[in-house]
């Protein structure tokens, strides 16, 4: 390290060059890295699902999940195999253990469920197989409600879908609730009966005739043309008109056997925002797009959208990831601004401003020396990363103080500034480099965490051994290299000792003055009193033991904030219609309405309700969600732990439910 601090001082020029470019460069690497919500990494999990409509569990139980299981049990890095079954559906979770490989891991999970699939009843849909994977998960939901009914809402919210799947970065957008439109064909058994035909002559002759018919090609002149039957209907009514068959020269029709109307599905479902129906829009972002910038293309794309809507139509914006990612970014940069000027602060009791400032720089240049290495590495901007910058910062100039001080003393002792700046550096720097390298071994057992939380918090130790090793950089090169070009000595340290103008020297040299000498007082009665001190630690350091074993309130993995959400689960009774479980959602929509810090309150009944903000997944007729999203904290009325308890007292007295009301699981 001492040759890296010569050849710095003996290419000034040529450092102070680099140092600009790799601010500029750092500067262009911090604009232009991805913000994201959650690294990207591998989760070890798959999930079968298989839908078997109107199958009692334990039906689904037997006849599905059993079977399944038989298959997938033994295979190759399997950890734990669970399955839920329900009314008309199974799931399955297949884990592996941490480092297995998806791809090959899936596609033998995949072999073992075509082996399962003869054996599953044959009404049961296909299994379908999904990995898991953060970046898959929506970043924003847009949910546009009113009072104008669910057709013109659903005929809306597919308008914006359209248009948000066009903005850059996007991936997707699942639009989930409204009304389906159907064609509907109600068969008569009597008139069947009358014509001797079978539910499934219908069945097939409207499958047979709905379909276009590729005619091969057909050579005219010096062309050749493809030729197609078009065979597919345009008014869902023509249905009607479709043959069955023709018995001695007279067609059968679908009419004379049935009625065809064009309406809607049977609902299996319902979601609503504050009271009024809703539609979701379930936003995906692409891979290494930037969350913040997606997220604010996504709601500037809704508030053009707004203006053609009919009035009554609002658009309310829940699980917006970019509102973490935001501040989390802006926490990073004041503890960078923050940690610059209380720096420069604090040195300049002791040190000049300008030497001060010597010291403060290793902050940002620091940080964007990391910061183009993050980018090098391929990695993101993510919630990890950004912890580990905001906890790095703190230690970013523990080198620069001591390089920078030993500097300022030499030159303080006659030498020249190119002779001080060398003889200090490498005066000290077996002392800063081990001391790093002491730092980074505190957090290099972080690298072998195992399982998926091991590869989740990977990102800590590499980020903060990125920035540590950035500061030594720093001290042993840039720090040096400025101090023998810049670096002055205050006046009073160019007076001689005892003249007027050094005894005096400003209120911020006496404050210097006076706490070097109140710490050398206490550090010469320490050593005075050495077996004093050193049995006093011993007895404070198992007094904190006992202390701590004593009043401590346990382990936990994330910590008890307050909560910014309560969740609401309802479950009623097996057979129960999802009318039946709606009407109840609604009564405790009305016991809720009141509560105080409730920004928006989503309430899903059915298909899709236990899922986050009912953009598909689990849950059926039984089943039902209400969230209550709440203000920010700066602007509430009482602490949300409060308003979670009045939640849960509300919830309480309804016969025949069973409601769970918790706060959402961190992690």
């Amino acid at each position: 390290m001492a040759r890296l601090t010569e050849v710095s001082l003996a290419h000034r020029v040529t450092v102070f060059f680099l140092a600009v470019a790799v601010a500029f460069a750092g500067l262009n690497a911090y604009r232009n890295l991805p913000r994201e919500s959650f690294p990207d990494i591998e989760i070890p999990v798959i999930i079968v699902y298989t839908i078997y409509p109107g199958a009692a569990p334990a039906d689904v139980e037997e006849q599905v999940t059993d079977r399944l299981e038989r298959e997938l049990t033994g295979l190759d890095g399997l950890k734990e195999l669970t399955s839920v079954s329900q009314e008309g559906a199974s799931m399955i979770t297949v884990e592996y253990v941490s480092g297995t490989d998806i791809d090959t891991a899936l596609q033998k999970v995949r072999d073992r469920v075509d082996l399962a699939k003869p054996d599953l009843p044959d009404d049961a849909e296909d299994p379908v197989l999904q990995e898991i994977n953060l970046t898959d998960f929506p970043i924003i939901q847009v949910n546009l409600s009113g009072e104008v009914g669910p057709v013109v809402l659903k005929d809306l919210a597919e308008e914006l879908q359209d248009e948000l799947e066009i903005v850059s970065g996007v991936l997707r957008v699942n639009l989930v609730g409204g009304l389906e439109r159907e064609v509907r064909v109600d068969v008569d058994p009597e008139r069947l009966r009358l014509y001797g035909l079978a539910l499934d002559d219908v069945v097939d002759a409207i499958g047979d005739e709905n379909v276009s018919i590729p005619g091969g090609d057909m050579d005219l002149g010096e062309q050749s043309y493809a030729v197609r039957v078009p065979g597919e209907v345009e008014d869902p009514l023509e249905v009607g008109d479709f043959v069955i068959v023709a018995r001695d020269g007279q067609p059968i029709y679908v009419r004379d056997v049935a009625k065809v109307s064009f309406g809607f599905k049977d609902r299996e479902s319902f979601a609503r925002i504050d009271g009024k129906e809703s539609v979701a829009l379930a936003v995906q972002k692409r891979q290494g797009a930037n969350v913040i910038e997606v997220a604010d293309a996504v709601k500037a794309q809704v508030e053009l959208a707004r203006e053609r809507w009919p009035g009554g139509v609002e658009a309310t914006v829940l699980g917006d990831q970019s509102k973490d990612i935001r501040m989390m970014v802006k926490d990073l940069e004041n503890n960078i601004l923050s940690g610059l000027v209380l720096v420069v602060a604090v040195l300049m009791v002791a040190l000049t401003f300008r030497n001060a400032l010597f010291v403060g720089i290793a902050i940002p240049f620091s940080m964007l020396i990391t910061f183009l290495a993050v980018q090098l590495s391929g990695e993101t901007l993510n919630m990890v990363v950004l912890f580990s910058l905001i906890l790095a910062v703190g230690m970013l100039v523990d080198n620069a103080i001591v390089v920078i001080e030993n500097i300022y003393r030499h030159m303080q002792e006659g030498e020249p500034r190119r002779s001080a700046a060398g003889n200090a550096t490498r005066e000290v720097g077996s002392a800063i480099l081990f001391s790093t390298l002491t730092t980074l071994a505190a957090f290099s057992p972080l690298f072998f965490w195992p399982d998926v939380i091991g590869d989740f918090m990977w990102y800590l130790p590499f980020t903060v051994c990125l920035a540590l090793s950035a500061s030594l950089l720093v001290a042993f090169t840039v720090n040096p290299t400025l101090a023998s070009a810049f670096m002055r000595l205050s006046k009073r340290d160019q007076q001689p000792a005892g003249s007027e103008s050094s005894a005096a020297g400003g209120w911020m040299a006496r404050l210097g003055n006076g706490i070097v000498k109140l710490y050398r007082s206490n550090l010469t009665w320490a050593l005075d009193h050495r077996v004093v001190v050193v049995l006093a630690t011993i007895a404070v350091f198992f007094g904190v033991l006992m202390i701590f074993g004593r009043f401590n309130h346990g382990i936990e993995f994330f910590p008890s904030t307050e909560p910014t959400q309560i969740i609401v689960d309802l479950e009623m009774p097996p057979g129960t219609r999802v009318e039946v479980t709606d009407e109840v959602v609604r009564e405790l929509e009305g016991r809720f309405s009141d509560l105080p810090d409730v920004r928006v309150m989503a309430a899903g009944s059915g298909a899709g309700s236990q899922s986050e903000f009912f953009g598909g997944g689990s849950g059926s007729a039984t089943n039902g969600r209400i969230i209550l999203d709440l203000i920010d904290r700066k602007e509430r009325e009482q602490n949300s732990f409060l308003t979670l308890e009045q939640t849960r007292a509300r919830a309480a007295g309804i016969p025949g439910a069973t409601i769970d009301v918790d706060r959402p699981q961190e992690g």
